[in-house]
């Protein structure tokens, strides 16, 4: 979820409930060519097989070192299947190894997050917190994890806890509510009659067709679609 603050985005805020990868923005911001040194020796060809990615996962689930977690949470993004973020009802990271013959090092994508981080304000916390802090003027985007497509499509949990549909519901429900006193609230998800029902009181909506490819059964992209909801203030 993001939080902006000023008229033409120079200055922002950054909330997320998923505390290692406000973790990985901290440490992007503090020292990124650290970072990226380090970081570097974790896509060495030796690391990329299955029985070292699954030991590091295992370390991630374990260490309380903060800036270790960063390093082997970029690592398993990439080296994981299709790029999931997943973790079980204990709080544990699960995503299983991608078994990809090259895995991509995004120092460039390091490099200018480290830039952009240089303006931002870092929050691990509810969404409701985000909201809070909203003022007159202000822009909320808002990118929740995204309604099931299907029954089947529910063992992805995006954080410890999960998103329940009445979280879904408060969501919406704070951006009317943030919409009535000046502030302009986005959202995205999936674009299902569920969803519709959640955000066609007071937003505009907009539709889309995305490609998908995060399917075990499938080699193929499938085509989805995604909506964009719009809570404008009536004196913009």
């Amino acid at each position: 979820m993001f939080l902006l603050t000023l008229t033409i985005i120079n200055t922002y805020l950054l909330n997320d409930v998923n505390s290692d990868l406000i973790n990985v923005f901290q440490h992007i911001k503090v020292n990124h060519t650290a970072l990226i040194n380090d970081l570097r020796a974790f896509f060495s060809a030796k690391l990329n097989n299955p029985e070292t990615y699954y030991a590091l996962r295992k370390e991630f689930n374990n260490t309380d070192d903060a800036y270790l977690k960063a390093l082997l949470f970029i690592y398993l993004n990439r080296h994981g299947f299709q790029g999931l973020c997943r973790y079980n009802l204990s709080g544990v990271f699960n995503v299983p190894y991608g078994h990809y013959k090259k895995v991509y090092f995004p120092e460039n994508e390091i490099i200018i997050t480290a830039s952009k981080l240089k303006h931002a304000i870092l929050m691990n916390d509810q969404f409701s917190q985000a909201f809070r802090r909203a003022r007159k003027g202000d822009i909320i985007y808002c990118d929740p994890p995204y309604v099931s497509l299907n029954k089947t499509a529910n063992f992805t949990s995006y954080a410890a806890g999960g998103f329940s549909y009445e979280q879904q519901i408060r969501l919406a429900q704070l951006a009317e509510k943030a919409c009535s006193r000046g502030v302009h609230v986005v959202i995205s998800n999936h674009d299902m009659p569920v969803t519709r029902a959640l955000y066609t009181k007071s937003s505009n909506i907009k539709s889309f067709n995305v490609r998908r490819s995060i399917n075990a059964k499938s080699a193929k992209a499938k085509s989805v679609k995604e909506l964009i909801a719009s809570y404008i203030p009536s004196n913009i």
